[in-house]
């Protein structure tokens, strides 16, 4: 060790003279053991430079063939209603359809009848026999008793027209055995006259409506013959609807 140490000091004495002698022979001289003991030990890396600036684009590569079909995805949520749009023009007028069932209709609520008189003098205080039937097709009128029987709940209209001959006609119209309404008609002598009335009835079924001469066998002036008529008649203008 401590020959090494002289051999170096020399060397830097001498130093000067062999620089020069360097200089002039342009070789390098190899390296020696002072060499080696002079070298200091390694540095710390360096810190890293800052990022270049990116490049340029590069030019497109070629179009890459179509890929596989994916599988199909679950259903998505359905979307809000949207905006009602606009009426479209008006169609054509469809076919005709086919003809509904019959439905319910008056003819089932029928009750009418129109009669007519034959005898001349009927008789005092008991119902007049209107015989001479023009229609009856319910038979609600008994012509043996000369009484309308009701057999549809509701309102109906009743009128008669009495031929006057001979005497004094006076008659009633009856319902229930209780007078709801009377006429009465003088007799003009020599001369054919007119007994009328009409009225508005309701009716249960059941009830009864007829005429009768009214007093006694003075006032039965009531007459018919082939150019003459004395008619009854009575229909049904509309039933109760909770008496179906």
């Amino acid at each position: 060790m401590m020959r090494g140490f002289l051999l170096c000091s020399l060397l830097l004495l001498l130093a000067p003279h062999w620089t020069e002698v360097v200089a002039q022979e342009g070789e390098p001289e190899p390296k020696t053991p002072c060499a080696n003991w002079m070298g200091g030990a390694p540095g710390y890396p360096g810190h890293n430079g800052l990022p270049g600036r990116d490049g340029k684009d590069g030019k497109d590569g070629l179009k890459g063939e179509k890929g596989e079909e994916g599988m199909q995805g679950p259903k998505g949520d359905p979307g809000e209603a949207g905006i009602p749009g606009k009426e479209g023009p008006r169609g054509f007028p469809g076919y005709q359809g086919q003809k509904g069932e019959k439905g319910e209709g008056a003819f089932i609520y029928r009750s009418a009848f129109s009669v007519g008189l034959t005898d001349r003098a009927p008789h005092p205080n008991v119902p007049i026999r209107f015989t001479k039937i023009y229609y009856n097709e319910q038979k609600h009128y008994d012509a043996t008793t000369g009484k309308f029987f009701c057999t549809i709940p509701g309102t109906y209209y009743f009128t008669y027209h009495l031929t006057v001959y001979l005497t004094d006609v006076k008659v009633s119209l009856y319902k229930k055995d209780r007078a709801v309404m009377f006429t009465y008609d003088q007799f003009q002598k020599n001369n054919v006259d007119q007994a009328s009335g009409s009225i508005l009835l309701h009716l249960n079924s059941g009830d009864e409506v007829w005429l009768q001469v009214y007093g006694e066998g003075d006032n039965n002036g009531i007459y018919a013959d082939n150019v003459n008529d004395s008619t009854f008649m009575g229909f049904l203008l509309y039933p109760d609807m909770d008496g179906r």
